[in-house]
């Protein structure tokens, strides 16, 4: 009987890449091999189906960190606006006060 993978692209274990099951399963983990096929290349194949979904979450994962980047850029740019926003509103607001105080 086969064992399912631990975790898949579809459904993982966890989203958090730290807590994600290795690439290479401990020997409790692995499977029992058919009595024709060598334990090594059971477990290379195993890793072999499973390295386009650990690339694949690296790859996603490297999309968030960007994403995530550019999202604190324009909130850094947003808050650099509207405070030279509100620096010429100050101004004014001194220049219109200056101008009532001298009349």
């Amino acid at each position: 009987m086969k064992r399912p993978a631990v975790g898949t692209i579809d459904r993982p274990l966890t989203h958090d890449p730290k807590k994600q099951a290795p690439m290479n399963p401990s020997v409790t983990e692995r499977p029992a091999p058919p009595s024709d096929a060598p334990t090594e290349r059971q477990n290379r194949n195993l890793e072999m189906q499973l390295m386009p979904e650990a690339l694949a979450r690296a790859h996603m994962q490297e999309r968030l960190y960007e994403a995530e980047h550019e999202r604190m850029a324009l909130r850094v740019l947003n808050a650099r606006r509207l405070q030279r926003r509100a620096e010429r509103a100050s101004l004014r607001a001194r220049r219109a006060l200056a101008m009532a105080v001298m009349q």
